[in-house]
């Protein structure tokens, strides 16, 4: 479960504040699997690293039971001086698991060859999400945050992350942020939107993708007007 209790963050840009998150109050229940649509720039990446604990809020607080992981697809916490092999070593002591399963498992599913045994700061950023998405296979959560999930990789890398989800479905919870349906219908069951800060849970996909679909017209027609 994860609990946002009047979670605000805000940017500080050339037009004064751009507030992403506007005192939202949402609960993510164990055991559903969530999708958050959002177009570019809503907010969604932002939220999933709120959620994850990779970012702070600046105001309110996240409230999280049972073992999340760290958003899928975000790369950040590596340290790019250090292999990918120490890297999945030092994450796997830090979680109290297996080392060298960890390692294992991280470079059989990342699939970046010779690259494991050199420093992050030579990949490419494809590579280091291939190195964050095998790790996070690597170690059982009870939560998996994901970001974009089948921006990762090629088609067959795509396929062996979307099989590797459908095995963990009955057993953790899945939240992912997209501004595509197709790719949250695949995992998710209930479609939250994130439109001008606010939060909003549909439990039907289909209210949730016309819902979607007025707001980015909203947003088209307020930067129509913004360059007239």
């Amino acid at each position: 479960m994860i609990d946002l209790r009047n979670v605000t963050k805000s940017y500080s840009t050339t037009r004064g504040p751009n507030v992403v998150l506007d005192n939202i109050n949402f609960c993510f229940e164990s055991g559903s699997n969530v999708g958050v649509l959002g177009r570019n720039g809503a907010g969604k990446s932002t939220l999933l690293r709120i959620m994850g604990g990779a970012e702070l809020p600046d105001e309110g607080r996240v409230l999280r039971s049972g073992r999340v992981s760290w958003p899928i697809g975000f790369s950040g916490g590596f340290n790019r001086s250090l292999t990918g092999e120490e890297n999945c070593r030092f994450v796997a002591r830090i979680y109290g698991e297996r080392v060298d399963r960890v390692v294992q498992e991280a470079e059989d599913f990342a699939e970046i060859g010779d690259y494991f045994q050199m420093p992050v700061r030579t990949y490419s950023s494809g590579m280091r999400a291939r190195l964050a998405f095998g790790l996070s296979m690597a170690i059982d959560f009870d939560v998996y945050l994901v970001d974009e999930v089948t921006a990762v990789g090629d088609q067959h890398f795509q396929e062996k992350c979307r099989a590797a989800f459908r095995e963990r479905q009955d057993r953790a919870s899945v939240i992912i942020v997209s501004h595509q349906m197709n790719t949250i219908k695949q995992y998710c069951t209930h479609c939250a939107v994130l439109d001008t800060g606010s939060l909003r849970l549909y439990e039907d996909l289909d209210e949730a993708t016309a819902a979607y679909k007025r707001a980015n017209r909203g947003q088209r027609r307020v930067r129509g007007k913004g360059s007239a």
